[in-house]
């Protein structure tokens, strides 16, 4: 069984996944779900690296990720979806139709105005913002080493959602100053997945990757048991 991690984690790409060495079992695969284009295009090449496979995949979606594996895991290879402080669009939804209407008092995450068509964090405010539970140092590193965030990819509207048709699971990271956590709450009970809290920020993958790992463990051992039936 594959496991994919297709995040907009900014900073993941630069650090070793820290998946690959807690979920053994599983393969690991870390795709970049920016590409610089549209939705389309990132759903695209996730959907190609499905293709290589032969064994039923397992999407992990992180904060953008989460509408790239929404659009991506209507593919029949894919068996379960895992959401780590992501969105989750409906049908016709995209990033930026979910975070038109913050609830009151929620924070403001502190992107930076378009340069070229590309979408950066302040630098200063980085830690506070994304990775407040990371070392001064590592977060220092983290937002040094961003990958642009194409603005093309926030209108990206999903055709069709495949938490509606594929089980989910969801975590909700209690401390996090991108995507408040009532907000991920109520994707994650819209789309029907089974919720795990973790107090933690919206780098959860680098801060607890062992609560990340076993939350996908534990998705694995459930898609097991009902191919086992």
């Amino acid at each position: 069984m594959e496991t994919f991690a297709d995040p907009k984690g900014v900073g993941f790409e630069s650090h070793p996944c820290p998946l690959g060495v807690t979920v053994a079992k599983y393969e690991i695969m870390v795709t970049m779900s920016d590409t610089g284009g549209p939705l389309e295009g990132d759903v695209a090449a996730t959907k190609q690296v499905i293709d290589a496979h032969d064994e039923p995949v397992i999407l992990v979606g992180h904060s953008y990720g989460g509408a790239v594996i929404t659009e991506a895991g209507t593919h029949p290879k894919v068996a379960a979806l895992v959401y780590i402080a992501a969105f989750a669009p409906d049908k016709g939804e995209s990033v930026n139709t979910l975070i038109a209407d913050p609830p009151p008092g929620a924070p403001v995450p502190p992107i930076l105005p378009p340069q070229d068509g590309f979408l950066f964090l302040d630098r200063e405010k980085f830690r506070a913002s994304f990775a407040a539970d990371v070392s001064a140092e590592q977060a220092a590193f983290m937002a040094d080493s961003q990958v642009p965030w194409g603005v093309a990819a926030l209108s990206g509207s999903v055709s069709e959602p495949a938490w509606r048709v594929k089980p989910s699971w969801y975590l909700v990271t209690t401390e996090d100053r991108m995507i408040p956590p009532p907000a991920q709450r109520a994707m994650s009970e819209r789309a029907g997945a089974t919720q795990v809290e973790v107090a933690g920020s919206h780098a959860i993958y680098v801060s607890q990757p062992q609560a990340v790992a076993a939350l996908i463990k534990q998705v694995g051992d459930a898609v097991a048991s009902r191919a086992a039936r």
